[in-house]
């Protein structure tokens, strides 16, 4: 099963990251610019061909997504090749759009995903409404019934499950504090501690004693509906996420690297396909994000050097910008080593 495992989840981040290049390599021959080679897979070639756009299209052994090397990324680096088509000389706003082509693949995907899965099986509902509630839990013994909306945890508004599993989940000293919708439209609040309850497993987790509402809609316009939702609101998460992140509310410790998405990936292939093609989702526009970051070595930082160049008038020095990268690049793969040594601890 583990082996399984690890191939499902090699062949979603083969696809996500394919996905991705494939953005950056559509918006960059839209725009002229010359491309070296667009590569399916890592690793050692298996097959390559030339086209006759010059280009050097490869299959390599190892199917973990791909890479599109083109022409002036930072600067004129070749003289065979014509100026004209060197990324670096084209016009801000096609930069702008090759460097983003691949975010708003991944975006797409993740949007054509959730909604394949709600036209199947039908859209969940988004909003915070209270579903079962365990008798003898905190919930049930603040009041509170099934039905009811959570409209704040914490004086955070929280206007799908997605943003109330986060604050739920932040680091908070004390009782939490619920604001709730009753049926006839008034609201109350409540301050809820969580009773510490040992699972099946052995392991003890803090339990507020409710479920989600489990209610199920179909429909096109519904599916429509549910994916444009959901991708805004895992989005918001994202964001959410990273500026706790520096707050402190949120631990590093709450991050998984490749071992932790595995766990994640083993437990949706047990669940079966809806949740798997939940993940690949959930996954892509974590991706996307990740990548839109105003950071070195992201796109986003790319786009931030892009910007300055169009602020001072004058590109910035090629070998500065390599500089910065490279640093970033060595920050995210430290950050990595610290996420997958957390990961490794927690399986013990």
């Amino acid at each position: 099963m583990w082996i399984l495992n690890i191939l499902i989840l090699i062949l979603i981040l083969g696809i996500l990251i394919l996905v991705h290049e494939i953005g950056h390599f559509l918006f960059a021959k839209r725009s002229g610019v010359h491309i070296f080679e667009f590569a399916l897979g890592m690793g050692p070639v298996i097959y390559s061909k030339k086209g006759r756009d010059g280009t050097l299209y490869n299959v390599r052994l190892f199917p973990i997504g791909g890479f599109v090397n083109m022409a002036g990324e930072v600067s004129e680096d070749d003289k065979t090749i014509p100026k004209e088509k060197f990324m670096c000389n084209k016009t801000g706003l096609q930069r702008f759009l090759i460097l983003v082509g691949g975010v708003t693949f991944n975006v797409i995907l993740a949007f054509l995903l959730l909604f394949a899965s709600a036209l199947i099986w039908g859209s969940s509902n988004l909003a915070p409404i209270i579903g079962d509630v365990a008798p003898d839990f905190p919930i049930a013994e603040a009041g509170i019934v099934p039905g009811e909306r959570i409209t704040s945890i914490n004086d955070r508004n929280v206007r799908t499950w997605d943003k109330a599993q986060l604050v739920l989940n932040m680091n908070h000293e004390g009782p939490f504090e619920f604001t709730i919708r009753h049926a006839d439209g008034t609201t109350s609040e409540y301050e809820i501690t969580p009773k510490l309850t040992t699972l099946d497993d052995g392991t003890e987790r803090e339990v507020f004693g409710f479920s989600i509402d489990g209610t199920r809609e179909r429909g096109l316009f519904t599916s429509l509906r549910y994916a444009t939702l959901k991708l805004g609101s895992v989005i918001s998460s994202m964001y959410l996420v990273i500026t706790n992140l520096f707050t402190g509310n949120i631990s590093l410790n709450a991050l998984a690297g490749p071992v932790g998405i595995y766990g994640v990936v083993g437990a949706a292939s047990s669940a079966g396909i809806e949740s798997l093609i939940y993940i690949t989702a959930f996954l892509s526009i974590n991706l996307a994000f990740i990548n839109f970051l105003p950071f070195p070595a992201f796109d986003g930082g790319r786009i931030v050097f892009l910007a300055i160049e169009k602020i001072k008038g004058s590109p910035v020095n090629s070998k500065v910008e390599n500089a910065f990268h490279t640093v970033g690049f060595i920050l995210l793969m430290l950050l990595m080593v610290y996420i997958t040594f957390q990961d490794i601890l927690r399986l013990f």
